[in-house]
């Protein structure tokens, strides 16, 4: 379902016309929702950088909003996956500028990590981050409109019927059939494509 087609849908099955800022909201927002309750592969993203010997921080990409992984690599091209902690840990572990090839990172502010021990080479790293993906306003499509759009309509249809002040019967229709959705869209994302029939097994229903 591209954006046109979820714009129409939203329309007709409120039996109301909105303005495109206010359809944009409602999708914008049912996407914010979505993405904050799956995780979705279309939320990954991986980036390669470098850390600066003597500089404990590295900077991470504007779109960033959480870490998967973070990994420090050699000049064999071997992974050294860093360990998450907090920020106090960090410091208290590694208080002096002494350097070495980092162990522990840990989210500083909204724009940097902060690496233990502080890097004493500019090591190669490779970080895998969640993100939320270009909205469907201004893609047109996306995966979530190709692949699952019974979840981002029903969801875009939550925020329509609060915008219209709708009786909580109605209400509590479109929050149902949202919640089916969202039940089948997790799990497509955290249970079938995290696993696979060869070390999971097929899945069976008990016979009698």
């Amino acid at each position: 379902m591209n954006y046109a087609d979820l714009k129409t849908n939203i329309e007709d099955i409120c039996e109301n016309s909105f303005t495109d800022d206010q359809l944009a909201l409602f999708v914008r927002q049912a996407e914010q929702n979505i993405y904050n309750i799956v995780q979705l592969p279309a939320t990954r993203r991986n980036q390669t950088a470098n850390t600066t010997s003597g500089n404990r921080f590295l900077s991470v990409p504007p779109d960033f909003l959480y870490a998967f992984s973070l990994a420090v690599i050699d000049g064999s091209g071997d992974y050294y996956y860093l360990l998450n902690k907090d920020v106090n840990f960090i410091k208290e572990a590694y208080p002096s500028t002494a350097g070495a090839m980092p162990k522990h990172y840990a989210q500083f502010d909204k724009d940097s990590l902060i690496l233990g021990p502080t890097p004493d080479a500019n090591y190669a790293v490779e970080l895998h981050y969640g993100y939320y993906p270009e909205s469907i306003v201004t893609a047109g499509t996306t995966w979530l409109g190709d692949e699952f759009d019974s979840a981002l309509l029903n969801a875009s249809l939550v925020e329509a019927i609060r915008f219209m002040k709708g009786e909580p019967d109605v209400v509590q229709m479109y929050e149902k059939q949202y919640a089916q959705s969202i039940a089948l869209l997790k799990n497509l994302s955290d249970g079938k494509m995290r696993q696979d029939t060869y070390r999971s097994g097929q899945f069976r229903t008990p016979v009698s």
